[in-house]
C-alpha cells in the first residue's frame, strides 16, 4: 500500500493520495481581513493549485465539505463556488456552520478527488 502525501508538515500533510484518490487537508484563506468572497476565491484557488500537483482538477472532485463560521456567508460563499464549478462536474457537496479555529477566518473547504 503506497500513500503518498504533498507538503508534508509537522502536524499535516496538505495532500494524500492513495490508490487513485486525492485528499486535500481543510484549506483556508491567508488572508483573514476580506469578506468572504475574497476567502472563498483565495480558498479555491488553493484547491486547484493543490490538485494540479496531485495530478487532478475540479472536474474529478468526488465530494466537498465547507464549513462556514456564519451561515449569513452562504449566499455569498455560493455565489463564488457557482462561479468557479465546472457545468456538468458539481460534487456532491455538504455545507455546515462550524466554529473555525480562527474566528477571522470565514471559510474551510475540505475536498476528496480522482486522479485525472
Amino acid at each position: 500500500m503506497e500513500i503518498k502525501r504533498l507538503h508534508v508538515g509537522q502536524r499535516l500533510s496538505e495532500v494524500a493520495i492513495h490508490n487513485g484518490t486525492i485528499y486535500l487537508a481543510g484549506q483556508i484563506s491567508e488572508d483573514l481581513e476580506p469578506d468572504i468572497d475574497v476567502q472563498m476565491r483565495e480558498v479555491l484557488g488553493h484547491v486547484d493549485r493543490l490538485l494540479a500537483e496531485a495530478g487532478s482538477d475540479k472536474t474529478c472532485i468526488l465530494s466537498c465539505q465547507i464549513y462556514l463560521s456564519n451561515m449569513a456567508d452562504f449566499a455569498g460563499m455560493n455565489a463564488v463556488w457557482d462561479d468557479w464549478t465546472a457545468p456538468g462536474h458539481t460534487p456532491p457537496r455538504a455545507t455546515v456552520e462550524a466554529r473555525l479555529a480562527n474566528p477571522a477566518c470565514l471559510v474551510e473547504v475540505v475536498i476528496t478527488a480522482a486522479e485525472r
